[in-house]
């Protein structure tokens, strides 16, 4: 067993924030929950937030094993919100399994958090095809030559596949592989969280009905 006694332990209290910046009223959101996600979203870019399209997605088993990693938000409107990866990773059959996953979106600079459950589905081919020819080329060629999720001998065998696909399309037109692609999130739970002081802070949840009509209410926090 390994002792962890020699490890100075963090000292987790001098970590506490006071979140101190902004309020969050029923009265202020807009009474769709996607059209205030983009306007949150906007003001985080403008903020200058660090990346700010990044987002945890949850994904789980058909157990309900779960799991979770960092992934960019790449394209959103009323029909929900979209990001790429290789099907054949393990998110990618995870979603296949079960569509039913979350998202989180953190921006410190501004003291606030969404959470978004819902229902995802593949994009179309041509949709997913349309980003990933619009893509930096080295991005494209590593998308292609990775095998994502899977073991591999070594980080050289990786760089191998990608330079055996340079080869191959000398002028950079490596098409996208049929194993990559997007997924849309249609979310049917939305939550915005804004920091406020001692703790007490503002959560506004909009749940959907059958109808898909929203509903939003405030959540204690």
């Amino acid at each position: 067993m390994t002792d962890y006694s020699a490890q100075p332990r963090p000292d987790f209290s001098r970590l506490r924030i006071d979140y101190m910046q902004r309020s969050l009223d029923e009265n202020d959101v807009d009474k769709d929950p996607i059209t205030q996600f983009i306007a949150w979203l906007n003001q985080a870019i403008a903020a200058a937030a660090h990346e700010p399209n990044a987002m945890t997605l949850a994904t789980s088993t058909r157990e309900g094993v779960p799991s979770a990693r960092m992934v960019l938000l790449k394209g959103v409107d009323q029909r929900g919100l979209v990001f790429f990866t290789n099907y054949l990773s393990r998110k990618g059959r995870e979603l296949d399994d079960n569509a039913k996953a979350a998202l989180v979106f953190y921006w410190p600079e501004l003291e606030r958090q969404v959470r978004v459950e819902g229902n995802s589905s593949r994009t179309t081919a041509a949709e997913s095809e349309e980003y990933f020819n619009s893509r930096p080329l080295d991005a494209r060629f590593g998308s292609a030559a990775s095998p994502q999720s899977q073991p591999i001998s070594s980080r050289q065998d990786l760089e191998q596949r990608v330079q055996s696909l340079r080869d191959r399309y000398p002028q950079g037109n490596v098409p996208c592989p049929p194993h990559w692609g997007g997924y849309r999130l249609q979310p049917t739970r939305m939550e915005f969280w804004q920091g406020r002081t001692s703790r007490v802070h503002d959560r506004i949840e909009y749940v959907v009905d059958d109808r898909g009509q929203w509903t939003a209410r405030r959540l204690a926090p």
